[in-house]
């Protein structure tokens, strides 16, 4: 017995300890880069831009595709005219020269007017653009694990500093974070939430391993559908041909379209987006079995030109790519070479996805080419379903200042803490809406193989119908953040195996009392008298690349829903190419219901036509219904109307406009739109919670009807004013109108010091104005007696009970003596600039109020030097105190009492006022004024704009209740069934890290997450355990106890190996 005991001892401790070792080690033999305690290290990519015209090097496009000789003997010609040999073409040593282009680079020695000139008035030549070079840098931070992502402390954001600069701050040259050019987009970690969060405790749910997992695409894969037969492009920063997570022969093709001489990826990005799509192994990709195309476009120092993605573009187009993903962006959608191949990408049929941007949470901050109508822009959440912080948001700002932005993003899905492979082997977790795109794309091109029967079906429209018709939207989140929603894979699926061709719109309904989808438009009724308020629809056509809208959109008011109280007028694409258009459509009442309130409704109808690309085949038609819901309310008092200035706003692009706070060097371009529902999003939401009514005036002047208003609101104007302008407005202040502007530094010493320069071309970008363009609001506040000057203030400072941070403004030059000043001690930040030295202004007038006299009725203007305190773009301490003090004294008389009791302040004659600067470009990109032999003139003040409403088509039928369905595409059957379907997914689907698939997969191999091993092997190893010790216990209860005479080791090793050891 006693021999028995001990060969079972023997054989269970052995057995035991090999239980244990696999506990210990499987992780490392089945996923040796994987850390099993916890997921792989989370990493916040932190980017930085220089971006840089090159020095006389200039993109000629062409009417077509040509031959290099052909090309050449065009541009010969061109030049040979004007006798012009100091050219010559640029060389492009890639896999595209063999083939036909349609562009060349050519580079001037000395002066180019003269040939860019004879360039542009080739036959054959379709434009000239300058040829840009974006330097980018990526920096990889751990995050520590303990960190919460959810903080609004993890904000990757330039800290706001008042405190002085030395020389070498001031004279690095500016590099732009927001760049000129196009960039990755992989950032921060941190999330966006409404400013009420409940911030308590509450359940988190788990980050997947598997961002697969979280789509439940393994449900697709157990279907057979794994990408085969799917062309998919990567442009980025390149592929290893050997990488372990790709299948053989999988990678089909890697171009390099950069000056270095290699194909693998030195930076890790462009690994980890085609990981996310394509991997096969330990992270896994949605779309293992796709064909690989690899595009290096960026070098491993991180330089990228526009001309190599037009070869690459034009490349991708001869290979006959399906999905292409660019985890790339800039706001320069005027870059027309690079807009324009794209739209020649989609027009073959490429379905491409796009990050929307990295720039939130501010408002009009999309990305181009995420923001065309073509292409599906990608936004960012976190697996709590909330959007993702860094996610830029809409509205589009192409429109502006006339019109209005389209709503975009497209979907949203997740982009943050995302494991994708890492550049050796092995997985590395990272956030952005770069991450979110090639899910997206990855999503796009495992559809796409599940559709390859229907391939007649499949095009960037329909792709992108399917996507957003089956959308799970948000709750609390509104359009310009989520847009259609939550990418839900199988919900596309469904909607691609029963898709009918047709056309359709985004947003599909207008509904202005629907909160908080529907903002900005819910928060403000609308009423006679009133701007017009302007939705900008986009039209989506999925029967064929190009379209027209048949006849004209009818009208159609609900009789028992008062619709005849709406008048309506559209705009629209004359023809949908490609693939899509725009319908604008302006809402106003109708002279009848000027005192009527309540909710109208009615519904715009819509006719898109089609040719067939057959022969003796008639053309596919589709008709689409747009239902609109307003609330009306009778005319307010014209006290609490307030006309916001949008026509005198420019930004970039096309030109450098520099920001208006001097400190924030990083970024340096004012391109949010100046809007009160993108950067002025705050300031507007404050106004319309104290009772105000805001207006958006996109047209001069002289096209508005003062006697409506109470206050007319300039902020951060750059535009010129014309002559008409200046004398209506003193005018209309003189019959009542009160007036505020919000002015910024203008310094011309001080813009030549801040213009952009690149070491290696050697080439300065000039700004065209300052902060604002002071020397047009001097003209415009002449008449009034009023001027700013050109010092460059900043600071704190107190007034009242309020902290106040005056941030790069400007000060007061001339006011009427019988005004009010306010005045203070700022820091003279022009000549710290300049200077590199500190030095203070003191008692510099910054505020000024004055009731006007002309009349017993004349109006009140105020004028303060610094609109930083408004923009949500880099605001430290807000004014809108401050504005609500100024529109009770502009609106009703009431002086702020802090001003009351004030001395009298009689400025000193300045001088003189700040001049403009001497060959500045502004009249390149003003409305206003225009080149004339080197001197600006104004041009013709432009006809008001005049709208044209539609005649009513009145039906007798009631509206729905809810214009918010799921939206539901025609179809050509039942819906395709899905396996594993438990129960209908009425809410958000709640992913369990590592959810594998019940049924065998007939799809790639999938290695289940080592994880899953651990229960089995900890259940046999307690269970071992127990055993050993009952036994141990039966042994010491069947036999006398004795003195012990050896060591418990030695005993211990006795019964492992059965013999008895000499002693020492």
């Amino acid at each position: 017995m006693t021999r028995f005991l001990n060969v079972f001892n023997r054989h269970f401790l052995l057995l035991l300890a090999l239980v244990f070792h696999l506990m210990f080690t499987s992780c490392v033999d089945i996923h040796p880069p994987i850390n099993c305690n916890s997921s792989s290290p989370l990493h916040r990519v932190d980017v930085d831009f220089t971006t840089s015209r090159i020095n006389n090097e200039y993109i000629v496009t062409f009417n077509g595709y040509f031959k290099s000789q052909a090309r050449r003997r065009f541009i010969t010609a061109a030049l040979h005219e004007i006798g012009s040999t100091s050219w010559s073409i640029v060389p492009r040593n890639n896999p595209a020269k063999e083939f036909p282009s349609d562009f060349d680079v050519v580079k001037f020695k000395g002066n180019t007017d003269t040939g860019l000139d004879a360039l542009k008035d080739h036959p054959l030549v379709k434009g000239v653009t300058p040829h840009k070079k974006v330097t980018r840098t990526l920096k990889y931070t751990r995050v520590n694990e303990g960190e919460d992502d959810d903080d609004d402390d993890d904000v990757v954001d330039e800290p706001i500093s008042s405190t002085p600069r030395n020389k070498t701050d001031w004279d690095r040259t500016f590099h732009s974070s927001r760049t000129i050019n196009r960039r990755s987009l992989s950032l921060g970690t941190a999330y966006w939430h409404s400013p009420n969060r409940h911030r308590s405790r509450q359940l988190k749910r788990a980050v997947p391993k598997q961002i697969v997992s979280a789509l439940q695409a393994e449900i697709l894969w157990s279907m057979g559908y794994t990408g085969s037969g799917v062309k998919v492009a990567i442009f980025d920063t390149g592929l290893a041909s050997d990488h372990p997570h790709f299948k053989k022969g999988r990678i089909k093709d890697r171009t390099n379209w950069t000056n270095e001489k290699t194909l693998d990826d030195g930076l890790g990005h462009g690994t980890f987006v085609t990981g996310v799509i394509s991997s096969s192994n330990e992270c896994l990709g949605f779309a293992p079995d796709a064909d690989i195309y690899v595009f290096r476009v960026f070098t491993n120092n991180q330089v990228s030109y526009t001309s190599w993605f037009l070869d690459a573009f034009n490349y991708a187009i001869l290979k006959k790519i399906n999905i292409l993903n660019l985890s790339i962006g800039g706001p320069d959608f005027m870059d027309h070479p690079f807009v324009d191949k794209v739209w020649e990408l989609t027009a073959n049929n490429v379905i491409m996805v796009s990050a929307i941007g990295n720039d939130g949470p501010l408002y009009g901050t999309l990305n181009n080419p995420a923001d065309q109508m073509d292409v599906i822009g990608v936004g960012g959440i976190n697996f709590e379903n909330q959007i993702a912080r860094f996610s830029s948001r809409g509205m589009t700002t192409w429109e502006l200042p006339a019109g209005y932005g389209r709503v975009k993003p497209d979907i949203v899905t997740y982009g943050s803490s995302v494991r994708g492979s890492a550049l050796k082997g092995g997985c590395r977790t990272l956030s952005g809406t770069s991450v979110a795109s090639p899910v997206v794309a990855g999503a796009v091109t495992l559809l796409a193989s599940a559709v390859l029967d229907r391939k007649d079906i499949l095009n960037p429209a329909s792709m992108k119908q399917a996507l957003m018709a089956s959308a799970r939207r948000l709750p609390d989140v509104n359009m310009f953040e989520q847009g259609f929603g939550k990418l839900d894979l199988l919900r596309a699926y469904q909607t691609l195996r029963t898709y009918k061709p047709q056309a359709s719109l985004s947003p599909s309904y207008i509904d202005l009392t629907e909160c908080p989808y529907m903002w900005p438009y819910c928060t403000q009724p609308i009423y006679y008298g009133g701007m017009p308020v302007i939705v900008n629809v986009t039209i989506l056509n999925g029967m064929g690349v190009s379209g027209v809208i048949v006849d004209k959109p009818k009208w159609e008011p609900y009789s028992p829903h008062f619709g005849s109280n709406i008048e309506v007028s559209f705009s629209y694409s004359q023809t949908l190419w490609p693939w899509s258009g725009f319908l604008a459509v302006s809402i106003s009442v109708a002279k009848s219901a000027a005192s009527w309130e309540g909710i109208a409704q009615g519904q715009v109808t819509l006719t898109v036509e089609t040719a067939s690309e057959e022969e003796d085949v008639d053309s596919k038609k589709s008709t689409i219904k747009l239902p609109i819901r307003v609330k009306i309310i009778s005319t307010p008092p014209k006290s609490k109307r307030i006309l916001w200035d949008q026509y005198h706003n420019l930004r970039y692009p096309a030109g450098y406009f520099p920001r208006d706070n001097l400190r924030m060097k990083n970024d340096p371009l004012d391109w949010n739109g100046d809007h009160i529902h993108t950067n002025f999003k705050d300031m507007y939401q404050h106004l319309r919670n104290n009772g105000y009514f805001v207006e958006v005036l996109g047209s001069p002047f002289t096209c508005f009807d003062a006697s409506q208003y109470g206050t007319l609101l300039l902020v951060d104007a750059e535009e010129e004013y014309f002559p008409e302008e200046v004398t209506k407005l003193k005018r209309d202040i003189d019959n009542g109108l009160s007036l505020i502007i919000f002015g910024d530094w203008y310094n011309v010493s001080v813009m030549k010091k801040v213009k952009f320069y690149d070491e290696n071309t050697r080439q300065w970008w000039m700004p065209d104005t300052g902060g604002a363009n002071i020397p047009a609001i001097n003209d415009l506040l002449s008449p009034l007696g009023m001027a700013f000057s050109d010092q460059v203030l900043e600071g704190d400072f107190s007034m009242g009970d309020h902290d106040m941070y005056y941030a790069s403004g400007t000060s007061i030059a001339r006011f009427p003596d019988a005004g009010v000043l306010v005045t203070h001690t700022l820091k003279n930040q022009g000549y710290e600039v300049l200077k590199a030295e500190t030095q203070m202004a003191e008692n510099v007038p910054i505020l000024g109020l004055y009731q006007t006299h002309s009349k017993l009725t004349g109006g009140r203007v105020v004028l303060y030097g610094d609109s930083n305190c408004l923009d949500t773009s880099h605001l430290q301490k807000d004014c809108f105190w401050l504005l609500s003090a100024l529109l009770e004294y502009t609106a009703y008389d009431n002086m702020p009492s802090m001003f009351t009791s004030l001395d009298k302040i009689r400025l000193p004659s300045p001088a003189e006022l700040p001049d403009r600067m001497e060959g500045n470009h502004l009249h390149r990109y003003s409305k206003v004024i225009e080149g004339n032999l080197g001197t600006p003139i104004s041009r013709p003040l432009p006809p008001c704009p005049s709208l044209i409403w539609a005649p009513p088509h009145p039906i007798n039928k009631s509206a729905p209740t809810n214009l918010y369905q799921p939206q539901k595409l025609m179809s050509v059957g039942i819906e395709a069934p899905l396996p594993m379907m438990k129960k209908e997914r009425d809410e958000l689907i709640d992913i369990k890290p590592g959810l594998l698939p019940e049924q065998p997969l007939n799809g790639p191999i999938v290695l289940q997450e080592s994880s899953n091993v651990y229960p089995i092997l900890a259940f046999i190893g307690t269970g071992l355990v127990v055993l050993f010790l009952l036994n141990q216990y039966y042994q010491s209860r069947s036999r006398p106890k004795r003195k012990r005479t050896k060591p418990r080791s030695r005993k211990f090793q006795q019964l492992i190996y059965g013999a008895k050891l000499p002693g020492v």
